[in-house]
């Protein structure tokens, strides 16, 4: 599959290893602006516009990522007097890769996916357009590692369509352990 979105140059996977990092990912605000910066590089003026926030608020969020390692200066360009910045995702997808810390401080929960997708999704359902699923099986370990594998080449795919449309659309994959029952062996 062709490289479409973004419209510069990134890793495909960074794992996040510090507590800093994960707290940065972890803020509603700087999760949409990584997400807006799938599609192209933007400047603070750009993003501040897209998130209807003030510019200064938005620069701090760009700070926050850039110092984390999350965003970087793609590109510049002049205007008038002033240098203009074009921030980019540092990868398309970051991950969870914690190591226990030499100064024992605590990495701080990740964010909830789901929880995100599901206040997302609510207007979707209440139109009639939200599309989703959940099932239940009773699998091992290795096969969930391995579905998950699976599951994270589909978000790559998905992360690389080009964009077109009117309408951005959310789409959220997990696997997770739950407490569900499971029928005793069959006799």
């Amino acid at each position: 599959m062709a490289d479409n979105p973004p419209d510069y140059e990134l890793a495909d996977r960074i794992a996040l290893t510090r507590p800093d990092q994960v707290k940065a990912i972890g803020h509603p605000l700087r999760t949409m602006i990584l997400q807006l910066l799938h599609e192209r590089a933007a400047t603070v003026t750009e993003l501040a516009e897209a998130v209807e926030r003030p510019k200064s608020t938005v620069a701090h969020h760009v700070d926050v990522l850039t110092r984390n390692g999350l965003l970087q200066v793609v590109r510049t360009r002049k205007v008038r007097a002033i240098e203009e910045r074009f921030y980019g995702r540092t990868a398309r997808m970051f991950y969870m890769a914690a190591e226990p810390s030499p100064t024992g401080e605590q990495m701080p929960g990740d964010f909830n996916d789901f929880e995100v997708a599901a206040r997302e999704s609510g207007k979707a359902f209440e139109q009639g357009k939200l599309w989703g699923f959940i099932r239940h099986a009773r699998i091992s370990q290795d096969q969930a590692s391995q579905f998950w594998d699976r599951m994270a080449q589909l978000v790559d795919e998905f992360d690389r369509m080009p964009r077109s449309g009117e309408t951005m659309y959310g789409f959220a994959i997990g696997i997770y352990p739950t407490d569900h029952p499971t029928l005793p062996a069959a006799e």
